[in-house]
């Protein structure tokens, strides 16, 4: 998963990837080459797990075994007004359905593992400064020396750029896929500016130079869904990354709307909640909270909060809105078909499945 731009949401685009091919029933393998700034433990939800010694190298962290998930709690959605964004970026009724497909049955799902140099620090704000040689080194022990169980797809997440860990990363994967194990492509994320979309201009013409083939395009955060009434903003603009693919003659895999529900999971652990009726939650929530805070002092209401050094200290656990919340004790993968973004990253995974699995007939 490929960028020139950084900030694109690639973490967020592999993460997803990941769990919806996990949910098609495939063995998945995630791969953080991102040195510098390793996101995916925090995505995941594994920031406390660490990496496994065993002879002969590293154990993956297990994100969650092969199983079989009930169907998912009713979930209300919006209506969208028709403006739905499915995985091949035309408009269609996914979002307004309550559940997703992926929500609504029984199903099994494949074994999801993950390996990132977020696993071997100490802690989130541990910095790597690293110069390109020991860069060069790390990606490829990364690659040669995890003991990975058998894969279905492996998801590379990459920094963004085109340098050292690029580099490394295209030469030893070109260099050692067998018939496998075979390096299927890139898929390249763009947000809609014409800023963005000039840099990731950068990162396919990187990919036609050392040799990798591209299998689409996906436009990250094209347009904001409004949780209560599903009306859809564009906050960047929209239609950049399509017309990026087309003068390349890529594949455009589909546009990714902005759902902070979304956001809310990854930070907070909770499950994903739409309509009026969620924002009244928040409301009486954000109500109840404001209403301990308050003291009366004189006949007069004023608010009052004193910072210790455990709220320092405790800061790197708090939610998305600043408290400390119960994480929901389900899997990711379970709380994740309740997103809205569920039904997209379902198509955009369907698609990258048949163009890898046809060029795999065709001996390409």
């Amino acid at each position: 998963v490929l960028s020139g731009k950084g900030g694109v949401g690639k973490s967020s685009i592999t993460t997803q990837l990941a769990l919806s091919l996990s949910l098609a029933g495939h063995t998945v393998g995630v791969l953080d080459v991102d040195l510098t700034g390793p996101s995916l433990p925090r995505l995941l939800g594994l920031e406390d797990a660490k990496i496994t010694q065993a002879p002969g190298g590293w154990l993956p962290v297990k994100v969650h075994p092969s199983q079989t998930l009930p169907p998912a709690p009713e979930v209300s959605s919006p209506e969208t007004n028709g403006a739905s964004h499915n995985g091949s970026g035309i408009s269609g009724p996914q979002l307004t359905n309550g559940n997703t497909s992926a929500a609504s049955v029984t199903r099994p799902i494949g074994a999801l593992h993950a390996i990132s140099l977020g696993f071997l620090l100490p802690s989130r704000s541990s910095a790597v400064v690293w110069r390109g040689p020991k860069k060069t080194a790390m990606v490829r022990q990364f690659l040669t020396d995890v003991l990975w169980p058998p894969l279905d797809y492996l998801l590379i997440d990459t920094p963004p750029g085109t340098s050292d860990e690029h580099i490394s990363l295209a030469e030893t994967l070109l260099q050692q896929t067998s018939a496998q194990s075979k390096l299927a492509g890139a898929v390249i994320v763009t947000t809609p500016q014409a800023v963005a979309v000039s840099d990731v201009r950068k990162e396919l013409s990187f990919c036609m130079k050392v040799g990798i083939g591209v299998l689409g395009v996906v436009e990250n955060m094209s347009g904001y869904l409004c949780e209560c009434c599903g009306e859809e903003t564009n906050l960047f603009g929209k239609g950049g990354g399509e017309v990026m693919a087309q003068e390349f003659g890529a594949r455009f895999l589909g546009r990714v709307p902005v759902d902070p529900q979304w956001g809310l999971l990854v930070e907070d652990g909770v499950r994903p909640r739409y309509g009026i009726e969620a924002a009244k939650d928040d409301e009486d929530e954000d109500q109840e909270e404001k209403e301990e805070e308050e003291e009366t002092v004189d006949g007069e209401h004023t608010r009052t909060h004193t910072r210790t050094k455990e709220d320092f200290n405790g800061a790197d656990n708090l939610g998305s809105n600043g408290t400390k919340e119960a994480r929901d004790g389900a899997l990711l993968v379970d709380k994740y078909r309740s997103c809205l973004l569920a039904p997209v990253f379902e198509g955009i995974a369907r698609q990258l499945v048949d163009i890898v699995q046809n060029a795999a007939r065709n001996g390409t």
